[in-house]
């Protein structure tokens, strides 16, 4: 029976390994978050055992009750999945979040007596009880709820985008195919959430290579690969450069500067709309490339800027360039928008009788 659960489940096997040796040597996570993922990987792990088990042809031992036992735990594994999947990625979700799938866990267990979730009968035939499909409702919300909370803390580049949607495929497709195809695909479920969440795994260390890891806005490497892919696309260049981080970081610390770059960020991000992404490409420099924007797009995202920075206790310089000729580079808009900008934080500084050089 070993051998035959190590065949059946050899691929599942070796992604988890490959996942766990990863996690060990990877220097992008920090501690707690690779634990919460080992959680996961046990987790699947066990559930595979439980569902070998469970659909065992004729196995001896595997009694009426104990295959109801391994169906409560089937049934109860998908939402806790799920709800640890949330809690790694998103940390400032306290255990809580798992209240729903243990109460569906206890309904569940109640269910091997009631019959009121699933059932099986003398003639070992599984049976759905009237809340039969509650396990899927609460999973399927689960689901719709990890993807909004990613989709939101997302820059909604298609670069944080696509392994979003690839990890609501996985997971929506283990809710619906199992109506489709019965208990042939729940023997693959484990392999397919193990892959889901592998592959979302190398997405999310690829982003961590293009995403600044104080203002978490993209950096300068994704700056210089994004504007090189279709620049026919892009209509404007908008630079900023933050003012006075000098004096802050000689009078108050690098660990006060450090937090007015942050606020900035969050200003410039909150500011974004679609076609609009905003990358940290120095110490107090940002560019905000816009795709198929107007000038009046451009305009009002300045406006969205200013507004939301004057209620910080710091500013900021702007200035851009709205593509008027199809021939004008890329290069062109930046040197222009940097112009602008310049000009503008020369006025800041003569505006506040200050010289810039005393920073």
């Amino acid at each position: 029976m070993v051998s035959n659960y190590f065949l059946q489940n050899w691929t599942l096997i070796l992604i988890l390994l490959a996942f766990t040796a990863t996690l060990r040597t990877t220097v992008f996570l920090d501690r707690k978050t690779i634990d919460r993922m080992v959680v996961l990987i046990v987790v699947i792990f066990l559930l595979s055992i439980c569902v070998y088990v469970e659909f065992l042809p004729g196995a001896p031992g595997v009694s009426r009750s104990l295959r109801l036992v391994l169906m409560a735990i089937r049934y109860s594994a998908t939402p806790f999945i799920i709800a640890q999947v949330i809690y790694t990625l998103v940390k400032k979700f306290r255990p809580l979040i798992f209240v729903p799938a243990m109460l569906l866990t206890l309904l569940n267990f109640a269910s091997i007596d009631t019959g009121s979730v699933f059932s099986i009968d003398s003639g070992n035939v599984f049976r759905r009880g009237p809340l039969g499909y509650l396990p899927f409702i609460v999973a399927g919300l689960y689901c719709v709820f990890l993807v909004y909370i990613l989709y939101k803390r997302s820059n909604k580049t298609s670069v944080e985008l696509i392994p979003i949607g690839f990890l609501c495929f996985a997971f929506l497709s283990g809710l619906i195919l199992p109506f489709v195809f019965g208990k042939d695909y729940a023997q693959l479920f484990c392999s397919i959430i193990a892959i889901a969440l592998f592959v979302y795994y190398v997405f999310m260390i690829l982003q961590r290579t293009t995403i600044d890891s104080l203002t978490g806005l993209l950096n300068r490497h994704a700056f210089y690969a994004d504007i090189g892919r279709n620049p026919e696309d892009i209509t404007a260049i908008m630079s900023l450069d933050m003012n006075g981080l000098k004096t802050i970081n000689d009078t108050e610390g690098h660990a006060a500067g450090d937090e007015a770059l942050v606020t900035l960020g969050v200003c410039f991000t909150r500011a974004l709309r679609r076609g609009q992404s905003c990358y940290r490409v120095g110490g107090d420099e940002f560019v905000i490339v816009c795709r198929k924007n107007g000038p009046s797009e451009v305009e009002a995202l300045a406006g969205r800027i200013r507004h939301a920075v004057a209620e910080t206790k710091y500013s900021c310089s702007i200035g851009y360039c709205c593509r008027s000729d199809a021939a004008e580079s890329v290069d062109e808009l930046l040197k222009k928008s940097d112009e602008i900008m310049y000009a503008d934080k020369a006025a800041h500084y003569a505006d506040s009788k200050r010289d810039r050089r005393r920073r």
